[in-house]
């Protein structure tokens, strides 16, 4: 089994969870680390405070992200470009990148050709996969003006395999992405394609894939005023509460548990599949955005396969793994998912890239999420009942 022998290191991510004394500031969506945290601010003021900033997080403009994030339409391209070459390189810590050119229909239907050149990229799925993900590095100045300007190294998620299954994995990836969008700002954006590949050596025969791209995640955090911390772990008391809630709120959503707020495999940059954002002021308080959802129940990759120390066998089987949080909190972050439910459920929906059967599958699995918050006893159970750190954080809490 690939996915558990990749993955197996997995099993020691949450052995142990550090705490601090509390002496870091709650961070609000509008302005961050601007209150003392205590126990009687986090009793009366945290819930207010999350659900103000998830509001205004709610309200971003668009324009506000770049071009090829604006929009949600399918984008259509051709990649040209020595890909059987690039595809050689998978399992080299060096890979040089190849040129190519990248053609794409505009708004107006009219086509833009740009230099573009490619190498493989990831971890496992590089490895693993028959079709390896590749990043695109465009040149900066040429992109200007076009739907790819502020664009330099694009990170594509593609099909692990040529076929139906692999090929509505993606979306369902994608559409994992923009669930959590849908929940905060504070979450990569991406946009479809649908790609053509064309080798230009010839090697291998052209075929078309729906594929997605993802922001860069320096972009991301300047976008959102932020700065990306490179860190080897964090303590509980340096993330913050409201938005840490939320990412493992939609983490159970989506039913993963490839991912950590906290730490991360030896010689590696804080967190698993987690970016780790702060305050450009304080980086005291910590702000986890998750990605790569491939392992999710969501998902559910042939490949896909639990951490071998949970309790579950079945990776489509929810198992909640997030941090207990003050007062409040997990409530307030709980009312805000449920006030997305619509909107969630609606891209599922009216996504037409899901195969009708896949779709009535999603939505049946996104409606038993939903249950779970709707039923108190279910909720008790299932979310505050399996919150990982409950004695910690009461031990913080008192110390005030």
């Amino acid at each position: 089994m690939h996915g558990l022998t990749h993955h197996g290191w997995l099993s020691t991510h949450y052995a142990g969870i550090v705490f601090a004394a509390a002496n870091t500031s709650v961070f609000s969506y509008d302005n961050p680390g601007a209150i003392p945290y205590n126990t009687e601010t986090v009793k009366y003021l945290l819930p207010a405070l999350f659900l103000l900033g998830l509001a205004q997080a709610a309200d971003v403009d668009a324009t506000e992200r770049d071009p090829l994030f604006q929009d949600d339409s399918v984008v259509k391209a051709v990649l040209t470009a020595p890909i059987a070459q690039a595809y050689a390189q998978r399992d080299q810590d060096v890979r040089i990148y190849l040129p190519g050119q990248w053609t794409y229909t505009t708004s107006d239907g009219s086509t833009q050709r740009l230099d573009v050149s490619i190498r493989t990229r990831g971890l496992f799925r590089r490895e693993y996969c028959q079709l390896p993900p590749l990043q695109l590095n465009f040149k900066k100045k040429q992109v200007k003006e076009t739907l790819f300007a502020g664009q330099n190294k694009v990170k594509i998620v593609s099909p692990c395999q040529h076929g139906p299954r692999s090929q509505q994995n993606t979306v369902l990836e994608y559409l994992a992405y923009r669930s959590f969008q849908i929940l905060t700002d504070r979450s990569f954006s991406t946009r479809l394609i649908r790609l053509s590949y064309v080798d230009s050596d010839e090697k291998i025969k052209p075929w078309t894939d729906l594929v997605f791209v993802i922001e860069d995640d320096s972009d991301m955090a300047k976008r959102l005023g932020l700065t990306r911390l490179k860190v080897v772990s964090n303590r509980f008391d340096q993330l913050d509460h409201s938005t840490t809630a939320l990412a493992d709120l939609f983490q159970l959503l989506i039913a993963n548990s490839d991912y950590s707020v906290l730490n991360v495999g030896e010689g590696r940059e804080c967190c698993h599949n987690s970016e780790i954002l702060a305050l450009k002021d304080n980086a005291d308080v910590r702000i986890p955005v998750p990605y790569d959802f491939d392992l999710s129940g969501l998902v559910n990759a042939k490949y896909a396969a639990p951490p071998s120390h949970m309790p579950i066998r079945f990776v489509r089987t929810r198992y909640y793994r997030g941090l207990c949080q003050p007062p409040g909190i997990l409530d307030d972050a709980i009312a805000h998912v449920q006030s997305k439910r619509e909107e969630i459920m609606a891209l599922f929906t009216n996504t037409q890239e899901l195969e009708p059967r896949t779709k009535k599958k999603t939505l049946k699995y996104i409606e038993d999420y939903f249950e779970i918050l709707d039923d108190p006893e279910k909720r008790q159970k299932e979310i505050f009942g399996r919150c990982r750190g409950q004695k910690e954080l009461d031990k913080m809490m008192s110390r005030d």
